[in-house]
């Protein structure tokens, strides 16, 4: 339903000695296609802070199938798949340039009420309202 696709080139930074990058920062690109991937039905970060709600990632699985290298141009595509109960984003890191497949991955997130610190097990009204299920 919700897609969202970026172009990373992966820096110096990122990488260790082969030039290969640490499998760490995986998260880091993983987040940065989820920001992309929430803005279009506006709920980034500062909107759940707003909603009085906080998603922590509370499960994060990665099949590293092939190496990131340093300048390498990857595309890293965010496809929401659940939203009821939790956000499940599923991801998919590809080259650019051919195409081919390298990682993937996905994450969880539950909605904890920032006020009284409890997680919810059904998502908060607002995730519809913002995904326009509910009016």
């Amino acid at each position: 339903m919700f897609e969202a696709e970026i172009i990373i080139e992966i820096p110096f930074h990122d990488v260790d000695v082969m030039r290969v990058a640490w499998h760490g920062h995986y998260a880091k690109y993983l987040e940065i296609a989820r920001c992309e991937l929430f803005e279009q039905f506006d709920y980034n970060v500062p909107q759940m802070d707003q909603s009085g709600y906080a998603w922590p990632v509370i499960d994060m699985r990665i099949r590293y199938a092939q190496p990131l290298r340093f300048q390498q141009k990857v595309k890293v595509k965010a496809t929401l798949v659940e939203w009821e109960n939790r956000f499940k984003v599923n991801y998919l890191i590809t080259d650019a340039e051919t195409g081919k497949r390298l990682t993937k991955a996905y994450t969880v997130q539950v909605a904890v009420d920032v006020a009284s610190g409890e997680m919810l097990y059904v998502s908060p009204d607002i995730v519809f309202e913002k995904l326009r299920l509910k009016s």
